[in-house]
């Protein structure tokens, strides 16, 4: 990359930077309480240009150093605070965040990417089942803090995109033929996604446990 090229990247990022600090202080000037709908378009308009800005600056460190993409992603990955752990035939994926909306395809780049590394880092160091019939469950957890008008409806959420980069290393297929998803909505302290897969035979035990232990649990 040229010099001139690269001095337009990072005044772009600049000036993005610059559009993030005027949402941020439009945030802190406006009344929660009495403009909750106001400071919902502030809050989401700069989150979404936080995460314009970390791709923008990935794409940048892939063109410009040695950083590998795969190297860069696991990194990111771990510092989102990306959990996965596969226990007694149970693969649970714990992301930090809620699921963005379907619309949004750079909020989706700036958290698929990172969930795609850390699969491929925990394949290589632990064993992976492989499903051929089995059963995925969306838990979307949100701060009970929070007022309930945040929770969205499912078919606005990015649940295939995700499920597509799980599948990619667990499952034979992730046709409605050999797949079940399941979506549940839950409260918790902190806002979060949780992903569960396991084969179709665990799926009933698995359930009747869980909703036993959470009373928010969304009845299918």
């Amino acid at each position: 990359m040229d010099k001139n090229m690269l001095s337009q990247r990072i005044a772009s990022i600049q000036a993005e930077i610059g559009r993030l600090n005027s949402a941020l202080y439009a945030m802190s000037t406006t009344d929660l309480q009495r403009y909750p709908d106001n400071y919902e378009v502030l809050s989401t308009d700069a989150a979404l240009r936080c995460e314009r800005i970390a791709c923008r600056l990935r794409h940048l460190i892939y063109t410009t150093t040695s950083v590998r993409k795969e190297e860069y992603l696991t990194s990111a990955a771990v510092m989102q605070g990306v959990e996965i752990r596969y226990e007694d035939g149970l693969l649970e994926i714990t992301l930090p965040c809620l699921l963005p909306k379907r619309q949004k395809r750079q909020s989706s780049e700036f958290l698929i990417d990172p969930i795609y590394a850390a699969l491929s880092q925990y394949a290589k160091d632990h064993p992976m089942p492989q499903f051929r019939h089995c059963v995925v469950c969306f838990s979307h957890v949100y701060c009970h803090e929070q007022p309930e008008r945040r929770v969205r409806d499912y078919d606005n959420l990015q649940l295939k995109q995700l499920l597509d980069v799980v599948s990619a290393f667990i499952m034979v297929d992730d046709s409605g033929l050999l797949c079940d998803a399941y979506n549940t909505t839950e409260l918790g302290d902190a806002d979060c996604t949780r992903i569960f897969v396991m084969a179709q035979g665990q799926f009933p035990g698995w359930l009747e446990r869980r909703q036993n232990r959470l009373k928010s649990i969304s009845d299918f």
